[in-house]
């Protein structure tokens, strides 16, 4: 299937933006734990966050030592914290904004400079070398990344119609799977093969600045191409009328049942979904698994997320995305339930193989389905709801895992946990899907 000149642009934004998200789940939590390792036990448990959240850990952490069990949980923890604050912040802010976004000429105003806030918070992280430091701008590059996406995902009702959407989606988590390793590759050659006499440290911070150009780069043909031609007529000048809009968007998603059942139930699988993604390698490394292996795994999820992808692209023009969605759903619950019993290496990379096959099918999907089933002039301000519900998601998973390695000292009980989500996002699916047919 052809793409026009807008989708094309559009798609390549997902490009971009992905080896962030790469980074951020492959070499920024490895480079994270080297840097709470070099502070060492004494520096980190004696930090007021730490003594705040994690007494308990920090307690055990000082008994077993930088190399504990305890140690390890408790860099999962901060991770997690990280990963919380940073969507919180964003879902909070995200129905307000995407009602402002949803003016004429807005949407893009507001897409760049989130772009910007990422892209700020990227570059500083390769220059910082303290623990605390690098974990705010963390949270500041998270902020960015998801500001940004609320408006990017909305524009797909701009480039796309109905009947394209779900393969353009598609599309886009495809290429930025394959094409967001380009820059990873380029970072772990330098962070590997230490050339012109770098040392390991200055060679990952090189990789979050390489990082950064890219996303800057490939951000340009959506700023040049994409146009908002979804729009509402409303003026910055009416401020009372944002907030009045958003209590009118809330009643009609209340309304629509179809909506109502599939945003909760979006809720409720996409936060096993991001918890997985974001928390896969501070995860793998509690449970024993080396850094190598975990970010060569990585590599192989973004390789075979590619064709998996499109493949789901594919299969929405003969099959309802609903249930191929169900059907990701029930990949995700075998997912979770490795994670719980993983012990040995080749057990990560089987949930690497796993991940890879469902995760662009139902990201992808899940973004087509709703822009298809909301109005098309009110798409940033559904979507504004539909990024909080999904970022609430990923501010509750990852603090599951942080109150399991608080709690019991290790995480995957957390991750067993997932299960109970995946499986009420399953029936309600099921329920939308029974509205569907009525229609």
């Amino acid at each position: 299937m052809k793409m026009n000149k807008q989708e094309k642009s559009w798609v390549l934004y997902d490009v971009a933006n992905s080896a962030f998200v790469l980074i951020l789940t492959a070499t920024i939590p490895i480079f994270f734990g080297s840097l709470i390792k070099a502070e060492g036990v004494e520096g980190v448990i004696n930090n007021p966050l730490v003594k705040l959240f994690f007494a308990k850990n920090a307690q055990a952490a000082m008994i077993g030592g930088v190399d504990s069990q305890a140690f390890a949980a408790l860099q999962t923890g901060l991770f997690g914290l990280s990963t919380s604050v940073s969507v919180f912040v964003t879902a909070l802010t995200a129905p307000i904004l995407g009602s402002i976004a949803d003016i004429k000429g807005m949407k893009k105003k507001l897409f760049s400079i989130f772009l910007l806030i990422g892209l700020i918070g990227v570059l500083f992280l390769g220059v910082t070398t303290k623990w605390t430091a690098f974990l705010f701008l963390i949270i500041i590059s998270r902020i960015g990344f998801s500001g940004a996406n609320v408006f990017y995902d909305s524009m797909l009702v701009d480039v796309s119609d109905d009947e394209n959407m779900d393969y353009v989606s598609s599309a886009g988590y495809a290429f930025g799977y394959i094409g967001s390793i380009i820059p990873f590759i380029v970072g772990i050659y330098l962070i590997l093969a230490l050339p012109f006499g770098l040392e390991i440290t200055r060679a990952t911070q090189i990789s979050f600045l390489i990082t950064a150009v890219w996303w800057a780069l490939l951000s340009l043909p959506l700023l040049k191409n994409v146009k908002q031609t979804h729009y509402s007529d409303q003026t910055l000048i009416d401020k009372k009328n944002v907030f009045k809009g958003l209590a009118i968007t809330l009643n009609k998603i209340k309304a629509d049942k179809r909506i109502f059942y599939f945003i909760i139930a979006y809720f409720c699988y996409i936060d096993g979904v991001y918890t997985i993604i974001s928390m896969a390698t501070t995860y793998g490394a509690e449970v024993g698994i080396g850094d190598n292996q975990m970010i060569i795994a990585l590599l192989v999820t973004q390789i075979v997320a590619f064709p998996f992808a499109i493949l789901s692209g594919r299969l929405a023009m003969k099959y309802h995305s609903l249930n191929l969605i169900r059907f990701y759903i029930v990949m995700y619950i075998g997912i979770a339930f490795l994670g719980f019993i993983m012990q040995y290496a080749w057990q990560f990379w089987l949930l690497a193989i796993a991940v890879g096959m469902a995760q662009g099918g139902i990201q992808s999907l899940s973004r087509s389905y709703f822009g298809q089933i909301i109005p098309k002039n009110e798409s940033n301000e559904f979507f504004g709801f539909f990024d909080i519900f999904g970022k609430f998601a990923d501010f509750f998973g990852p603090l599951i895992l942080a109150f399991s390695a608080a709690s019991f000292g290790h995480s995957k009980y957390g991750i067993l946990l997932l299960n109970v989500l995946f499986i009420i996002g399953f029936i309600l699916v099921g329920k939308v899907l029974a509205l569907e047919k009525d229609l």
